[in-house]
């Protein structure tokens, strides 16, 4: 198993080999104008997350940003004329990195402004430097968000703060954004490539179809009642216990080393 990239204009998509399988980092490469989002660069996102998809020894995706911003926004303006709907859909790029189906860790380097910052609510954890900031801009340009803003973030902080942030527009802090919920962990900026390869190393270290199947039940269980949830994750555990990474689990407690899973 060897590191590879695929070269694409305005992103760069990373594949590298770890001991516990591969690891993808996904980059927006455009630091000139702060990674701001346009149709090119959400084509290059949406055709990174089917590689990505379509690669069974990818066990865990990192998103992060070139420069000191993750990314301040769209760079296509939102005018009332001509096919919206059509040239909205074209933006849309959140959908495609929440469907992954392994963890997905956002690194956030610096500010996660409107469409950056509904793109990070895409991920399943976020680590973020002390100087990043955050904020839904889009009321105070006559609109709102449409990649799942208005959708994930109070499913993360509560519709109260959700609302807080939507109305005003105003910018939160890293440590704020962590009291908050919004993001999971918050490091020196020196220190976050390390504090965010430790993270990954840390769920890459777990069982694969085990890692997959807890995304999909916390994912799927915010939208079903209390008792589908609990079916679901029943049925799910069931499963589990016929996988070769189970039976390599329990041997490994046993003779008291680390587990070597293949993710059969």
């Amino acid at each position: 198993m060897k590191d590879f990239a695929i070269l694409y204009r305005h992103i760069a998509l990373e594949f590298k080999p770890t001991e516990n399988g591969r690891r993808a980092t996904l980059r927006l490469a455009r630091p000139d104008n702060k990674n701001l989002i346009d149709h090119d660069m959400a084509e290059e996102i949406r055709d990174a997350c089917r590689v990505i998809g379509q690669d069974n020894a990818c066990r865990l995706v990192t998103v992060t940003g070139s420069g000191s911003s993750f990314s301040v926004g769209r760079a296509t303006p939102d005018v009332a004329e001509g096919d919206v709907s059509g040239r909205i859909a074209l933006l849309r790029i959140a959908d495609c990195l929440s469907a992954l189906p392994v963890p997905v860790v956002v690194v956030l380097n610096g500010d996660a402004i409107g469409h950056g910052l509904e793109l990070a609510l895409a991920g399943d954890l976020r680590i973020a430097s002390e100087s990043a900031g955050f904020a839904l801009w889009e009321p105070g340009q006559a609109t709102v968000p449409w990649d799942g803003g208005t959708q994930r973030l109070p499913r993360l902080v509560g519709p109260a703060w959700a609302l807080d942030m939507a109305l005003t527009g105003r910018k939160v802090g890293a440590r704020e954004a962590l009291a908050l919920g919004l993001v999971n962990r918050v490091v020196a900026g020196d220190e976050l490539e390390t504090a965010s390869m430790e993270l990954a190393e840390q769920i890459m270290a777990t069982a694969p179809v085990a890692a997959r199947f807890a995304k999909e039940t916390v994912n799927k269980g915010m939208d079903l009642t209390l008792d589908q949830g609990l079916r679901l994750e029943a049925d799910l555990s069931v499963i589990l216990h016929s996988t070769s990474d189970r039976a390599e689990g329990i041997a490994s407690f046993k003779e008291r080393r680390s587990p070597r899973y293949t993710g059969a």
